[in-house]
């Protein structure tokens, strides 16, 4: 099926008036979660999962990613408006968002982040609906090896580039791993890490680690650390819309920053972060009033708001065609695909077309729905930050405590929760990224599985994974994620003490 055909089969299920309904809930929680700071749309799709076990797959699938994106919209008002990003993906539009604000010029900084959302989201999801289904065909062609060395890279980028240090990324990782190797094993029918206790024996259920490490996790520290902190509103005045100029200096970075998110939405831990600060330094660069930077300049929000978006979008092309999480909040809707037992992968789009389409048409509604929603409703969103924040973490504990319950009527899934959830709290207190847990307890297992069957083929040789040249040279790329920065920071260690020394 092609891609035209693809989505005016999506657009007939995605505009039945069930599927519109769950789009318009993800995407107003979303923007509402984005908005509130310490509640982002990982904790959100985590505390969900329970909850929509009920609900048809497609929706649910559907209300997660508006959920997603729409959190990045809701991010950007409390960047502009607090100077307190409520993604980290927002932290870039904060540096010129805030100022805009207090220079009485809230209302073109709302706007400019907003349209440039719709235009960076609408690029990226003509680009998913173009390339995706082509690169489902390819990854029709990896073999055993193939696929392990295709999670060896996610696991090296995904433990390297988020946090502040690589071991400890790494050790976050191999806690996923063993998580994951927890219970039967699919191919030799042994136990293994049951520890003679028999809730273990099929496993620990995802759903339960995501909701403890991110929900519950995320929640005791936020609440335990940001007690008593001023937070003070600008106020929405003056002029609440872009002049001609600010449209003119605005539509340049709109594309330049959708340009620099696209590519990075769909690298393996690419992630929201990095593109968004690039296209900050660009417009730095490029802009012909460099002076207004760090007073307010209009591009500085302009570019990574688009960037930002844009990258959100695209994650979903290696997560629907190769199974692989770019994120935290994309390692979580894995997590929902798993639940109604779809692996998404290359037979995706053969096995589960309705799904798949869709999916990606409602992504094009979800994105007019925001831009309605936070244009002129913008006023309703920033009344959200009054909402206590005791009552805020309440309800978000008491949520997940029913939820990890309701799923299997159990005790032990209570214990394990806070046990993750207490788990998520340190691992936050002490800047050990929580999202290489949840990718390593994901990937795993299928990482396990395509290792066994890759030596199985080749009768124990090891030589096949750098024989075959896919397999072989994605693990030449993780190597040179491992060294790379290791060398340059000696590098420059020694360019820092060498005239000292000489």
């Amino acid at each position: 099926m092609d891609a035209f055909a693809g989505l005016a089969q999506g657009f007939a299920i995605a505009l039945t008036w069930t599927n519109v309904m769950w789009a318009l809930v993800g995407c107003a929680l979303g923007t509402a979660v984005g908005v509130l700071p310490g509640v982002g749309p990982a904790v959100t799709i985590a505390l969900l999962l329970p909850l929509t076990t009920q609900i048809e797959p497609t929706s649910a699938l559907i209300m997660f990613c508006g959920v997603y994106y729409g959190a990045m919209y809701g991010g950007s008002t409390t960047s502009i408006l607090l100077n307190s990003p409520g993604e980290s993906a927002s932290i870039a539009t904060t540096l010129e968002g805030n100022m805009m604000a207090k220079n009485g010029r809230a209302g073109p900084a709302l706007a400019t982040a907003a349209i440039g959302s719709f235009v960076a989201g609408s690029i990226a999801t003509v680009v998913v609906s173009l390339f995706a289904p082509s690169v489902a065909e390819w990854g029709l062609t990896f073999g055993p090896a193939d696929k392990f060395a295709l999670m060896i890279l996610a696991f090296t980028t995904v433990s390297a580039v988020l946090g502040q240090s690589a071991l400890r990324g790494f050790a976050a990782l191999f806690l996923g791993l063993f998580i994951g190797l927890i219970g039967t094993d699919a191919l030799s029918g042994q136990i293994r890490f049951g520890l003679g206790i028999p809730e273990l024996y099929d496993g620990i259920d995802v759903v339960v680690v995501a909701v403890g490490l991110f929900a519950v996790g995320e929640t005791l520290y936020v609440a335990s650390h940001q007690q008593g902190v001023i937070e003070t509103v600008e106020k929405i005045k003056g002029n609440v819309w872009m002049t001609a100029s600010d449209w003119k200096r605005s539509w340049p970075a709109w594309l330049r920053g959708t340009a620099f998110g696209i590519p990075f939405g769909a690298m393996p831990a690419g992630g929201a972060e990095i593109p968004t600060f690039l296209s900050y330094a660009a417009e730095r660069k490029l802009s012909k009033h460099k002076d207004e930077f760090g007073n307010g300049a209009i591009e500085g929000v302009a570019g990574p708001e688009s960037a930002n978006n844009a990258s959100v979008t695209t994650a979903l092309i290696p997560l629907l065609t190769l199974g692989l999480p770019t994120s935290a909040t994309a390692a979580i809707i894995l997590t929902g695909f798993q639940q109604y037992g779809i692996q998404p992968g290359p037979l995706l789009f053969t096995t589960q077309s309705d799904l798949v389409w869709g999916l990606i048409a409602s992504l094009y509604i979800g994105n007019f729905m925001l831009l309605v929603l936070n244009l002129p409703l913008v006023g309703i969103w920033v009344r959200l930050l009054a909402i206590p924040r005791q009552y805020l973490y309440a309800g978000i504990v008491i949520f997940a405590t029913i939820g990890a319950y309701g799923m299997r009527n159990s005790w032990f899934d209570l214990f394990l929760l806070w046990l993750f959830g207490v788990l998520g709290y340190g691992m936050r207190r002490w800047d050990i990224p929580v999202a290489p847990v949840l990718i390593g307890m994901i990937l795993g297992p299928r990482a396990d599985t395509e290792l066994r069957r890759a030596l199985q083929i080749s009768q124990s040789d090891f030589s096949v994974f750098f024989t075959r040249p896919l397999s072989g040279t994605l693990l030449a790329l993780s190597l040179l994620l491992l060294v790379v920065p290791v060398a340059w920071r000696w590098r420059q260690a020694r360019r820092q003490h060498g005239p000292a020394g000489g």
